[in-house]
């Protein structure tokens, strides 16, 4: 199983053929573990809880992501993880 920094999670959004449904995404990357601030989590489990049942871009996907992670997830307002 892989594992890659949230601040990295975009790019791997990148590799994906868009539109992608919700749970073809989710699929790809089953086999993929994020690290988050307060531990890590699947990234598969993460974009199978996103709204959308689709995305047009990785950018869309990304947003969704976001909206998806608990505050604790990213750490605290203001805070840098050093790998932006």
């Amino acid at each position: 199983m892989d594992t890659v920094k949230l601040s990295r999670v975009e790019s791997l959004f990148e590799t994906l053929q868009f539109p992608v449904s919700r749970t073809e995404a989710a699929e790809t990357f089953s086999d993929t573990r994020v690290q988050l601030a307060d531990g890590e989590a699947n990234l598969g489990d993460l974009v199978s809880d996103a709204r959308a049942d689709s995305f047009h871009s990785s950018d869309e996907l990304y947003a969704e992501l976001n909206n998806t992670l608990p505050i604790e997830a990213v750490g605290e307002p203001g805070q840098s993880d050093g790998d932006a």
